[in-house]
């Protein structure tokens, strides 16, 4: 859902990141050795309700997924906010800078999806990886949680699904 709900915020929305696919990397570094390393991350503006995104890098690297999503504009054609609750429990939120080609995360993960990362890898279409995940969101207490803020480094920015499996909005996300 865009926020506030105004058609003038609805159209700034198509224009600034309506169907606006985002590739890009954190920098990072390798938990064993120390070393750095980049995460990369797809993160695709599918829906006025939705958003799907792939991670390719890191320990949640071969998750797909799609969310329901909330939208905030922040400032017209430059910041824009995407909300959105996991099915394992985390709570993401994203700004899109689009004229510093920047992307900043604030990740509240759940106990069971910061001590289990193989376990939420998958795609949500399959049965199986839905359940895993779900229960994941059981895992501890709704305070026993792990905050992560990140910034990334666009890469690439065009419209469209791209490698991205689209999805049907009406299927469940939680």
């Amino acid at each position: 859902m865009i926020h506030p709900d105004e058609p003038d915020v609805k159209a700034q929305w198509a224009r600034d990141i309506g169907d606006v696919h985002l590739i890009y990397d954190y920098a990072a570094k390798n938990a064993e050795t120390g070393a750095p390393e980049k995460w990369r991350y797809e993160m695709w503006f599918s829906h006025e309700d939705r958003c799907t995104y792939a991670i390719h890098g890191g320990p949640l690297a071969g998750r797909n997924n799609f969310q329901a999503a909330d939208y905030q504009c922040i400032r017209p054609g430059e910041l824009w906010q995407c909300n959105w609750l996991e099915e394992t429990g985390t709570i993401c939120s994203l700004v899109y800078d689009i004229p510093r080609k920047k992307i900043t995360t604030l990740l509240n993960f759940s106990r069971g999806h910061w001590d289990n990362p193989s376990a939420a890898h998958g795609d949500k279409r399959v049965p199986a990886d839905f359940a895993r995940w779900r229960a994941l969101a059981h895992v501890g207490s709704p305070t026993d949680r792990t905050i992560l803020n990140e910034q990334a480094d666009i890469v690439d920015v065009f419209r469209g699904p791209g490698e991205l499996e689209p999805i049907d909005p009406a299927w469940p996300t939680l």
